[in-house]
């Protein structure tokens, strides 16, 4: 399928230049697909850049508890191009392994990939991708591992991804060519 709107190409406007500037940061790249594809609304694109940024740049969960919960969400919603970005961008430097690529697409919270600081993530990203709500019982788990503002951060993280990967189907957007392509065996 190609995708149903088409991304920016350059020129871009000053304000669109800016934020696709600002979004893809110190890389030498150009901008990626999805953040030319949601420049066709300029101030959608810098709330997303705000938002993004926190969230990635700023958050408070330790690196690979994030990409944990960003590579589950966006695999439950099937949203290949953005596991495939996360899976070639960041878990190579964080050391997550092919078997933990593989178990946030394929594997569930019980998968010996997932450390035991790992599968409550899990859990919370598929409980809220099922049900928009988290279960009592995950809830007393995760309130014992981690403070409040960690949990805020880890709902939202997932609610972001959730709007990405929304964009990533409603718009069709195509892969990176760098990108890596999720396991065949099927998606949680």
């Amino acid at each position: 399928m190609s995708a149903r709107l088409a991304p920016l190409e350059p020129p871009f406007t000053p304000a669109v230049d800016d934020a696709l500037r600002r979004l893809m940061g110190p890389v030498d790249a150009p901008p990626l697909t999805l953040f030319r594809t949601i420049a066709h609304h300029e101030a959608l694109l810098d709330r997303f850049r705000a938002t993004g940024a926190t969230l990635l740049s700023f958050g408070l969960l330790p690196a690979d508890e994030r990409e944990t919960l960003i590579q589950r969400t966006t695999a439950r919603c099937g949203a290949a191009y953005e596991w495939g970005v996360h899976a070639a961008a960041f878990a190579p430097g964080l050391g997550l392994s092919d078997e933990w690529l593989h178990a946030t697409w394929n594997g569930d919270a019980g998968d010996p990939a997932f450390s035991e600081r790992q599968a409550p993530l899990v859990r919370l990203a598929d409980e809220l991708h099922d049900t928009g709500a988290v279960s009592d019982e995950l809830w007393a788990e995760l309130d014992a591992q981690w403070s409040a503002d960690e949990l805020v951060e880890a709902v939202c993280l997932a609610g972001f991804y959730h709007l990405v990967s929304y964009v990533c189907g409603a718009f069709a957007v195509e892969p990176e060519p760098w990108a890596v392509t999720p396991p065949r065996s099927g998606r949680p």
